[in-house]
């Protein structure tokens, strides 16, 4: 696994949860692995929810797992972001899980 993907909850959390997301992302980059990180995503045009998941999908298809943040399971949309990691096959972990680079891990 070698480029993951942040889920987690936004919507609905203060600063939309972001902070959480940029640590998580900080820490990945620091032991070695490619983030995509929808915090970082612009504005869509539309500025929907719907907009937003359109762009966080397109993300996590490139990855090869899902590093999933505290409180994921509250969230429509990491649920949406996780059931389609599993159905993709992807590597599916709590983010707090992964504790060296990528070369240490089997995906």
């Amino acid at each position: 696994m070698k480029r993951i993907y942040i889920a987690g909850p936004m919507t609905g959390l203060p600063h939309f949860n972001y902070p959480t997301f940029n640590a998580a992302a900080e820490r990945l980059r620091a032991l070695g692995f490619e983030v995509e990180n929808p915090a970082e995503n612009p504005e869509p045009h539309c500025g929907s929810w719907l907009g937003y998941m359109r762009m966080a999908l397109r993300q996590l298809a490139l990855c090869d797992g899902v590093a999933l943040l505290p409180g994921w399971q509250d969230s429509r949309g990491a649920r949406i972001e996780q059931q389609l990691a599993i159905q993709l096959g992807l590597v599916v972990v709590p983010e707090s899980a992964i504790q060296h680079g990528p070369e240490f891990t089997d995906a």
